[in-house]
């Protein structure tokens, strides 16, 4: 038995035991401090290996380029496919925590960038074995198959994908329904959840400004993409605010501006990296074309010579939480943990590829939240209306789940949620 996933129990909540709670705390510390960017996981992908394998599932690597499978079985009945998504971010930590990355990676255009999980992803990968712990240990109160995936590239969009369209589904039993969770900025010990649309489509485009370079003293002979970048941003700003009805959810956000060398130097081109989140179909199409034809408009109004060019980085479709699926495994979790389990008021703008893996088979998905945050912490700044402020959230430099009761609470729902599922 694999010391990270031994000693489980069930009870009205399963519980790790201190020699299980140590060995998930000590992996989860190793997997922080070396994290990987999108389709490089192969250090992550490895440990996840040795501990299925140690585990004693049967273990299907490299699905999608980096990603792991572990199938297990145990008996007729169900297929129950558990999701967990295994990269980091090219963010620079600054926790100051003993076990905060210092690691570098290499993004897709060849920048050497800093690495971090700051979006929670080693939580995931812990939970997800500390549950098929509690599952193989408890075999006699469930029969069926459970195959855990262990998916890569979720941060930019593709990873689910890849594993489709590597055979995952031609590898492994096909699912009858496919359960996933992320860590979240709210009390550590609580879970959320949301029946319907929950997290929302997302597009990344990168946009290229062409200008014509020249000297900062002589702006008159060049056309400045400097200035034709800086209209364009504060022009999209009114895309949300005068394209789109109040109450539709939607956000168009640019993460990032690049442009010269030298304060007397005006370059040929500047780059826009463009985020844009959106719920309904019509409202996307209608965001996209309008930031569209405002890039091509600023362009011709600065007399660009030759038109912008957009690419798209990564397009995530709307996760829409099977209602009747959502309400048979929040029942389980609400049994399980009591008042720490609540339901979220409205949808998130974040947005996830796991729903890849249940609509690329016509299955329904459940896909829920647990806390990271320190209780007492959260509280405080709860109460002075700075929660927004005050606690770190995904993607921020400073994200850092408290491990407990974080990671607890993240493997005690996992297995509720499966064995809800199985026969």
């Amino acid at each position: 038995m694999n010391p990270a996933t031994k000693g489980m129990h069930m009870g009205s909540t399963a519980e790790l035991d201190p020699q299980a709670r140590e060995a998930l705390e000590f992996l989860y510390k190793d997997l922080h401090t070396h994290p990987e960017l999108s389709f490089a996981e192969t250090r992550t992908a490895g440990k996840i290996a040795e501990q299925l394998t140690a585990l004693g599932l049967r273990v299907i690597g490299g699905v999608g380029r980096t990603g792991v499978v572990g199938v297990l079985e145990n008996g007729a009945g169900p297929v129950v496919l558990l999701r967990a998504d295994i990269d980091a971010l090219p963010v620079r930590e600054q926790t100051g925590l003993p076990y905060a990355s210092t690691a570098t990676g290499t993004d897709p255009d060849g920048n050497e960038v800093p690495v971090m999980h700051a979006c929670g992803h080693d939580m995931h990968i812990v939970c997800l074995l500390g549950a098929l712990g509690i599952l193989d240990r408890n075999k006699d109160t469930w029969s069926g198959t459970v195959v855990a995936v262990f998916q890569p590239a979720e941060e930019v969009g593709s990873g689910a994908q890849a594993m489709v369209d590597d055979g995952l589904y031609e590898r492994v039993p096909k699912p009858d329904i496919v359960l996933a969770q992320h860590v979240g900025p709210f009390p550590a010990g609580t879970v959320a959840y949301r029946a319907g649309d929950t997290y929302s489509a997302a597009d990344a485009w990168k946009v290229r400004l062409f200008g014509r370079g020249g000297h900062g003293s002589r702006p008159e002979t060049t056309i400045d993409p400097v200035v034709m970048a800086a209209a364009t941003v504060m022009r999209l700003q009114t895309v949300r605010s005068r394209e789109v009805a109040g109450n539709e959810p939607a956000v168009v956000t640019v993460g990032s501006i690049r442009a010269g060398t030298k304060a007397n130097i005006i370059p040929d081109e500047a780059e826009l990296l463009l985020n844009i989140r959106s719920y309904d179909a019509n409202t996307r199409t209608h965001i996209l074309d309008a930031i569209r034809r405002i890039i091509e408009a600023e362009a011709a109004a600065s007399g660009a010579p030759k038109d912008p060019e957009i690419t798209v980085i990564d397009s995530f479709p709307v996760l829409h939480n099977d209602p009747d699926a959502t309400a048979k495994t929040a029942a389980a979790l609400r049994d399980a943990l009591g008042d720490k389990v609540f339901e979220l008021p409205t949808p998130v703008m974040a947005s996830e590829d796991a729903g890849t893996l249940a609509t690329a088979i016509d299955v329904p998905i459940v896909y829920w939240f647990f806390g990271g945050a320190d209780p007492a912490a959260f509280a405080e700044a709860f109460a002075k209306g700075r929660v927004a402020q005050d606690i770190p959230s995904n993607h921020s430099p400073n994200f850092a789940p408290l491990i407990q009761p974080t990671l607890d609470t993240g493997c005690v729902a996992m297995a509720t949620a499966a064995l809800a599922w199985l026969g």
